[in-house]
């Protein structure tokens, strides 16, 4: 969700392997029941559960994709600069004269 003020100029977030493999498998999903919706804990839980038992070599693909998007964001990162001082959120001034808190 976007902050109401935030840089729209500001790049993409990294994904992770397993972000991509979320993608993937759920573009399959869609393909297979183009019909069905998902329901989104039943759907996170058989990912994880095919994660865990996925092999080393299986995961590379995801892995190299990761890589290639890590690299993507770095490029993308080195020319952005942030757009306020310290790109912290203004706190709000407390006014001198309001009252104090009830103890």
């Amino acid at each position: 969700m976007a902050k109401k003020n935030d840089n729209n100029l500001k790049p993409r977030g990294k994904m992770s392997a397993y972000a991509f493999f979320l993608q993937v498998y759920r573009g399959e999903l869609k393909q297979k029941n183009p019909n069905e919706s998902v329901n989104f804990a039943e759907f996170s839980k058989r990912c994880a559960e095919k994660w865990k038992v996925m092999d080393e070599r299986t995961k590379k693909r995801y892995n190299d994709m990761a890589l290639a998007d890590k690299a993507r964001h770095d490029k993308e990162m080195q020319g952005y600069i942030p757009v306020g001082e310290d790109g912290k959120r203004k706190r709000r001034k407390r006014d001198p004269n309001a009252p104090k808190r009830a103890l």
